[in-house]
C-alpha cells in the first residue's frame, strides 16, 4: 500500500512537471491553428514582420465601445480579436484598450466631442430602435494609434454607397489588418520619404491641399517643389512628385527634370486638367466657354502610355450643387440640384487602392486613352459609369444646363478611363534628343527606366479640399460643404494611392484579403424551422438516456462479477 502511494506521488509530480515543463515551451513557441477556408485568423507574413520589429510601445485606443446594434458589435469584437493576435506577435511593445468616447455630463461628452475632431476623429451617426421608436446614437468607428508621442486615427469602418450593411460591416473586417498594419509600420518605420508637391505652374495652393498635405505629413515628409530651381540632387532625395492642377506651360528643361525623377526610380502622381472650366466663374455669369489648357505635357504622357483628352465627361452619377431656382415671398429658393460635370466615380476595380472605397468626387474630369508601351503595365483604376458621355472642347457651358432634364439616351457609353496605373520600365521621353536648354549636358538620362510607377488622373481636383468662405478655413478632403451629409472618399484615394507607390514590400495587398458572408438561406430557414427545434430538443435527451442505460448496465456488469 505504501508502495503504491509512493508509485502515485510520484506520477502526480510527474504530471506536474510535464504540465509545467509544456507551459515554458508553449511560452517560447507561439502557434495557432486556423481551419477557416480563407484563413481570417492568420496573420501575413508582412504583419508579423512589422510587429516583431517594434522597437518601441505603441498603444492603440479604441474608441468602438458602448451600446450599439449587434452588426458594430460584430465590429468591435473582431478589432479586439484581430489586436489580441497583434499582441501575441508584438510581446510587450503594444497595448490596446477599449474606450467610450462620450462619457459623463453634457458637458463632459461635448468637451470630449471637440477632443476627438480636433485629433480628426469623427463620429457616425447612427440610427437606433428604442422602445420610444428611432433614436439617432453617435458613434465612433474609430482607433487612435500613439508611438513615440505621435498619433495617427484607423477608421474601422469602410462606408460604401449601394451595397448592404452586412457587406459594409464584413468589407470593414476585411480591412481591419491592412488599417492597422499600415498605420503602425507608418509611425514605426522612422523613414524620412519625401513627398513633393509642384509649385510654380498655378498649381492647388498650401490652402486648397491643406488636408492632404496634412494627412500624408502624418507619414511622411511632404513639402514644395519648384521644377525651375530644385537641383537634380534634390530630386534624387525624393520618393514621389504630385503635379496638382498646373495653369501654365513646363517648359522643356523642366520636362527634362521630371523624366530624370522617372528614370532614376521615382513615383509620380498626375492630377491634371486639360480643360479651363470653373464653377465660381459660371456663377458670375450666364455662360463660360471651357477651353483646352496648354501645358505641354502630351509628349511626356504619351511617352509613358497615355493620353489626357480635351474634353469633358458629363456623368448622371453626379455631385449636386446648390442654385438659385426662384423666389417665394421674397426669398430666394436654394435647392441642390446634379451638375453633370462634377461625376462621382464609383470604384469597380478590385485594385487594393480603392477596393470597397466609396465614391470619390471629382470636377471638370476628361477621358484618357492608353497608349500601347513595351514593359509598362496600365490599369484602369477609376472610369465613369455607364450612363455618360464626353462633351469636346472648347465647349460652353451654362448653370442653365441643370434646368434640362437629361435624356439617358444619350448618356449611354462604356465606362470611360480617368485614373489609370502605370506600372514598368518607362522609355525615356528625350531619348535620341539633345539636352534642353538651361540644363547641364553633364546631367545624362538612361534610355529607360529603373521599375517604378505613376498614377495619371485625368481631373486636377482630386486632392482638393473645399474653402469654408465665412473664416477661410479648409474643410477636410471629401467633405461637401454643399451637401454635408456625404463623405466622398478622396482622401482614403489619396493615401491609398500613396501607399501603394511608396510601398515594395506589397502590405497594401493586405487589402485583397477577403471573408466570405455565409449567410443563413431565409426560405430553407422557414421550412426546416420546426425540424431542427425537434432536433436541438430531442435528440440531447435522447443522447442522455441512451447514456444512462449504458451506465446502469456497465455498473451491474462490472460489481456482478
Amino acid at each position: 500500500m505504501v508502495n503504491q502511494r509512493k508509485i502515485d506521488l510520484r506520477n502526480l509530480a510527474l504530471f506536474i512537471s510535464a504540465l509545467i515543463l509544456l507551459n515554458l515551451i508553449a511560452s517560447e513557441f507561439f502557434t495557432r491553428l486556423d481551419f477557416t477556408a480563407e484563413k481570417r485568423y492568420t496573420l501575413s507574413p508582412i504583419t508579423k514582420s512589422i510587429l516583431k520589429d517594434l522597437k518601441d510601445q505603441v498603444q492603440i485606443t479604441v474608441y468602438l465601445e458602448g451600446e450599439f446594434p449587434a452588426g458594430f458589435k460584430r465590429l468591435r469584437n473582431s478589432t479586439e480579436d484581430l489586436l489580441r493576435d497583434f499582441d501575441s506577435y508584438a510581446g510587450k511593445n503594444l497595448q490596446f484598450d477599449f474606450v467610450i468616447p462620450l462619457s459623463g455630463d453634457q458637458k463632459s461628452q461635448e468637451e470630449a466631442y471637440q477632443r476627438l475632431l480636433e485629433m480628426g476623429i469623427e463620429p457616425t451617426q447612427l440610427s437606433v430602435k428604442t422602445e420610444d421608436g428611432m433614436s439617432q446614437k453617435l458613434i465612433y468607428p474609430v482607433a487612435l494609434i500613439t508611438y513615440k508621442g505621435i498619433q495617427t486615427p484607423v477608421k474601422l469602418l469602410q462606408t460604401k454607397a449601394g451595397v448592404s450593411p452586412e457587406e459594409v460591416l464584413n468589407n470593414s473586417i476585411q480591412n481591419l489588418e491592412y488599417a492597422f498594419s499600415s498605420a503602425i509600420k507608418r509611425l514605426s518605420s522612422g523613414s524620412s520619404i519625401r513627398i513633393g508637391f509642384t509649385e510654380g505652374h498655378g498649381e492647388l495652393n498650401d490652402l486648397k491641399l491643406n488636408d492632404a498635405l496634412q494627412s500624408l505629413g502624418d507619414s511622411y515628409e511632404v513639402g514644395r517643389v519648384d521644377l525651375k530651381t530644385i537641383p537634380f540632387e534634390g530630386l534624387d532625395k525624393l520618393k514621389v512628385l504630385v503635379i496638382a492642377k498646373p495653369e501654365t506651360a513646363f517648359s522643356e528643361a523642366e520636362k527634362y527634370k521630371i523624366d530624370y525623377f522617372v528614370m532614376n526610380g521615382g513615383r509620380l502622381i498626375w492630377s491634371i486638367d486639360q480643360v479651363s472650366a470653373d464653377l465660381d466663374s459660371l456663377r458670375g455669369a450666364t455662360e463660360q466657354l471651357a477651353f483646352p489648357k496648354k501645358l505641354d505635357l502630351d509628349d511626356i504622357l504619351f511617352k509613358y502610355g497615355v493620353r489626357l483628352n480635351y474634353d469633358l465627361i458629363a456623368d448622371m452619377n453626379a455631385a449636386q450643387i446648390p442654385l438659385n431656382v426662384g423666389e417665394v415671398g421674397g426669398q430666394s429658393q436654394i435647392q441642390p440640384l446634379p451638375w453633370l460635370f462634377y461625376p462621382i466615380f464609383v470604384p469597380i476595380s478590385n485594385h487594393p487602392i480603392v477596393k470597397n472605397l466609396d465614391g470619390i468626387k471629382s470636377e471638370f474630369s476628361s477621358t484618357i486613352d492608353l497608349i500601347s508601351v513595351k514593359n509598362v503595365r496600365a490599369e484602369v483604376i477609376l472610369a465613369s459609369s455607364p450612363f455618360s458621355k464626353n462633351v469636346k472642347a472648347p465647349t460652353m457651358l451654362s448653370l442653365q444646363m441643370v434646368e434640362q432634364e437629361p435624356d439617358p439616351a444619350q448618356f449611354q457609353s462604356k465606362p470611360m478611363p480617368v485614373a489609370v496605373l502605370l506600372e514598368g520600365e518607362f522609355p525615356s521621353n528625350f531619348k535620341n534628343r539633345p539636352v534642353p536648354e538651361g540644363i547641364s549636358s553633364s546631367i545624362k538620362i538612361p534610355e529607360k527606366s529603373k521599375a517604378t510607377k505613376m498614377m495619371v488622373l485625368s481631373d486636377g481636383d482630386f486632392f482638393k479640399n473645399q474653402i469654408n468662405k465665412s473664416d477661410g478655413s479648409p474643410y477636410p478632403l471629401g467633405f461637401d460643404r454643399f451637401m454635408p451629409d456625404q463623405q466622398y472618399a478622396n482622401k482614403s484615394f489619396l493615401l491609398n494611392t500613396v501607399d501603394y507607390l511608396v510601398d515594395d514590400s506589397g502590405i497594401i495587398g493586405l487589402r485583397n484579403k477577403e471573408i466570405k458572408l455565409r449567410l443563413l438561406d431565409r426560405a430553407k430557414i422557414r421550412q426546416e424551422k420546426t425540424f431542427w427545434q425537434l432536433i436541438n430538443i430531442i435528440l440531447p435527451l435522447f443522447v442522455i438516456f441512451l447514456s444512462g442505460i449504458f451506465q446502469h448496465y456497465y455498473r451491474i456488469r462490472k460489481y456482478t462479477r
